[in-house]
């Protein structure tokens, strides 16, 4: 690929430009602590669920480019589940049950078996951050994504087949489960002012739950955005003069 002359020297510019520009527009004011809220969303595609809440953040700025930080979501939504869904062999079993039903003239031969679902769901969060401050009105950050959920599922079955079979597989009438999740993400924070700022971020995660139902684990997109609120001592300061 030919780049004009012009656009040459334009990107020659640019590249000899930029270390100096990024010094020149570094921030210069780093507060110790942080604490976010605001909006957060989980979209599940295998399972066809997606979940809304709230998300609460607190972090403390080791260094101006690493931070540690705790983070807890609490979501909620709904889908369907369906037999593809489940084990091997609990979609044979299922598929026996519902044969013998409609070789006994009991349900109609286009019987599916769908059952609308609630999922109730809690992650928890710990790790560290890498953060980018070259450029001063917005802040840059990457992370691992460690951490553990907990989900409860409620069946929602909508006819007497579904009935039988859900009293069968959750004889409680609900399901909860505990288990570990991982994955990377990261996002944008605009900074209004030195203590406030407008944060946008969004995680890749993967956990396996329910898995004497589910027949696989699930990749997870949790997405957030609202405000974030910076206090304590300005650690990008230079230390006092001993002299």
């Amino acid at each position: 690929m030919f780049l004009p002359t012009d656009a040459r020297k334009l990107l020659l510019v640019l590249a000899v430009s930029l270390p100096a520009l990024q010094v020149h527009a570094q921030q210069t004011d780093v507060r110790r602590y942080d604490l976010y809220a605001g909006f957060t969303g989980f979209e599940t595609p295998e399972l066809n669920l997606a979940e809304r809440g709230f998300h609460l953040q607190a972090g403390e700025s080791l260094r101006t480019w690493l931070s540690l930080g705790f983070d807890y979501s609490v979501v909620s939504g709904h889908n369907a589940l369906t037999p593809n869904l489940l084990k091997t062999s609990l979609q044979q079993e299922l598929g026996l049950e519902i044969e013998e039903l409609i070789a006994a003239g009991l349900i109609p031969p286009s019987y599916q078996l769908v059952v609308p679902t609630n999922a109730f769901s809690q992650t928890f969060a710990l790790g560290p951050q890498l953060t980018y401050r070259h450029l001063k009105p917005v802040t840059l950050f990457v992370r691992p994504s460690l951490g553990a959920i907990r989900q409860t599922v409620t069946p929602r079955p909508a006819d007497p087949v579904a009935t039988a079979i859900v009293e069968q597989l959750v004889p409680a009438g609900s399901k909860v489960d505990w288990t570990g999740f991982y994955g990377f993400g990261g996002g944008g924070e605009w900074n209004a002012t030195r203590h406030f700022g407008i944060r946008l971020q969004a995680d890749l995660v993967y956990w396996r739950l329910f898995n004497d139902l589910l027949a696989n684990g699930t990749w997870t997109v949790r997405y957030s955005v609202g405000p974030t609120f910076h206090f304590g001592r300005n650690i990008a300061a230079s230390p006092p003069d001993s002299h």
